[in-house]
C-alpha cells in the first residue's frame, strides 16, 4: 500500500505521525511524509522518505505579519490581545497554509499516487489536496481537541471559509467525516470529539531526534525535575521564575532552554540547575519525577505515558486548555502567567513531588495509555480506512 503522511512544519505537528510512519513502513507499505523542507532532515533520521510541501508554521506566521505591517510578537502568544493575535492565527492555519500545501501536495500526489494519506489534524490543506485529488484520507491528532477554544474556533471557521471557495463542506471537526486518529486517552479527551468522530485510537509513542542523555540523569540520588517551555513560544523571564523556585528544592532541576531562548539570557545558575538547549525529551521522561513546562501536546502525553506529575505554565494555543485537562484529572497543576512567581512554583512543585493521589493518577492514566492499540497494530488497520 501507497501512504503519504503529511503535517504542518513544526516539532508539535510533525513529530507525533512519525511512530506510525515508521510502523507502517516497518510493515512493508510504501511510505512518504510532506512536510516544510526544514524537518526533513529530522524524518531522514527515522528512515522515512522524504518530500517538501507547505512551509514551517514560524515562517508562516513572518509572512503574514509582515503582509499586515507589523514585525511580529514581542510578547509571549499568551500576553498578545486576542484581538491582536486570533485575525493573524486563523489567517495562518485557515488559508496561508491551507493554499500552499494544496498547491504542493498536488503535483506529489500525481507521482507518488498514494493509496492513502495520513493528514495531520492541524493541516487542513493535507485533507483539502486529498479530496480534490479523490484520495481516501485520514485525519491524525496531534493531542488533545480542544472544542472550546475561542482561537480554535476561529481557526475552524477559517478553513470552513476555505474549504468553501474549494467547494468542500467542512463539518463539525477536522477528520471531514473519515476517521480520526486519535493519541489522546479517553479520559482526558474533549467529550464533544468523542461524540462526533470516527475515532481510532492510537498509543501516544514519544519520538525525538536520536542523543545521549545528559550527564547525571541516570545516577542521580534525589529527585530530577524536568523544566521546559517547548520549541515555539519559550520565555526567559518565565523560565528564571521557575528555575529560582524549583532551585530551593531538594531535587536536581533539567532544563532545556529550546530554540527560542538563549541561555545567556538566563545568567548565572544554581549548582543543582543544568541548562540544555535541547534534550531527547522521549528518552528522557522514564527519567524524571515531576514535568513542569508550557502544556504543549507533546510534553503533555509524553508525561501521561511517564506516569509523570505535571505543572503546567502555560504560554499560548492549546496550551491552556491542557492545562485544564491535566488539572482535572488530578494529574497535575497549573499557574497562569501573573501567578507564575518563584514562591508559587515551588510551593506547587513541591506538593507534586510529595502528593501520592497525584502520583497514584498519574499512574492510572498510564495505565491507560499502555493499553491503547500500538503503532504497529494501528498500522495494521490503516488499509481498512481506505
Amino acid at each position: 500500500m501507497r501512504l503519504l503522511f503529511t503535517s504542518l512544519g513544526s516539532f508539535g505537528h510533525t513529530f507525533p505521525l512519525v511512530p506510525l510512519a515508521v510502523a507502517a513502513r516497518d510493515a512493508g507499505h510504501d511510505v512518504v511524509f510532506a512536510t516544510s523542507e526544514d524537518f526533513l532532515p529530522q524524518l531522514t533520521k527515522a528512515g522515512l522518505e522524504t518530500a517538501a510541501a507547505g512551509l514551517a508554521i514560524k515562517d508562516a506566521f513572518g509572512q503574514v505579519f509582515a503582509s499586515s505591517g507589523r514585525s511580529g510578537p514581542r510578547r509571549p502568544p499568551g500576553e498578545v490581545p486576542p484581538e491582536v493575535l486570533r485575525p493573524i492565527v486563523a489567517k495562518v492555519f485557515g488559508e496561508l497554509m491551507p493554499k500552499r500545501f494544496v498547491a504542493d501536495l498536488l503535483p506529489l500526489f500525481s507521482r507518488f499516487r498514494p493509496d492513502l494519506v495520513v493528514s495531520e489534524a492541524g493541516n487542513s490543506g493535507g485533507a483539502f489536496a486529498a479530496i480534490k485529488a479523490g484520495i481516501p484520507v485520514v485525519a491524525h491528532g496531534f493531542g488533545r481537541v480542544s472544542s472550546d477554544d475561542p482561537m480554535v474556533t476561529r481557526i475552524r471557521d477559517a478553513i470552513r471559509e476555505h474549504g468553501a471557495s474549494l467547494g468542500i463542506p467542512v463539518g463539525e471537526d477536522l477528520a471531514f467525516g473519515g476517521p480520526f486518529i486519535d493519541i489522546c486517552p479517553e479520559s482526558v479527551q474533549d467529550p464533544g470529539f468523542l461524540a462526533r468522530t470516527k475515532r481510532v485510537p492510537l498509543r501516544p509513542v514519544g519520538w525525538s531526534e536520536p542523543g545521549e542523555l545528559p550527564a547525571g540523569v541516570l545516577d542521580r540520588t534525589r529527585p530530577l525535575v524536568y523544566l521546559t517551555l517547548g520549541t515555539a513560544m519559550g520565555h526567559a523571564g518565565v523560565l528564571s521564575s521557575a528555575i529560582a523556585g524549583l532551585s530551593g528544592l531538594d531535587a536536581d532541576v533539567l532544563v532545556a532552554t529550546g530554540p527560542t531562548v538563549d541561555p545567556a539570557a538566563l545568567g548565572e545558575v544554581p549548582a543543582n540547575v543544568r541548562l540544555e538547549a535541547w534534550v531527547p525529551q522521549s528518552e528522557l521522561l522514564p527519567h524524571v519525577d515531576l514535568v513542569v513546562h508550557h502544556g504543549g501536546s507533546g510534553t503533555t502525553l509524553g508525561a501521561f505515558g511517564a506516569g509523570l506529575p505535571q505543572l503546567l505554565l502555560p504560554q499560548g494555543a492549546d496550551q491552556f486548555t491542557n492545562a485544564d485537562a491535566v488539572s482535572a484529572a488530578g494529574v497535575g497543576s497549573r499557574l497562569l502567567a501573573h501567578e507564575v512567581t518563584a514562591d508559587a512554583v515551588a510551593t506547587k512543585a513541591r506538593h507534586l513531588l510529595t502528593d501520592t493521589s497525584v502520583r497514584d493518577a498519574a499512574r492510572t492514566l498510564a495505565a491507560e495509555v499502555a493499553a491503547m492499540p500500538s503503532p504497529p497494530e494501528v498500522a495494521a488497520q490503516l488499509p481498512t480506512l481506505v
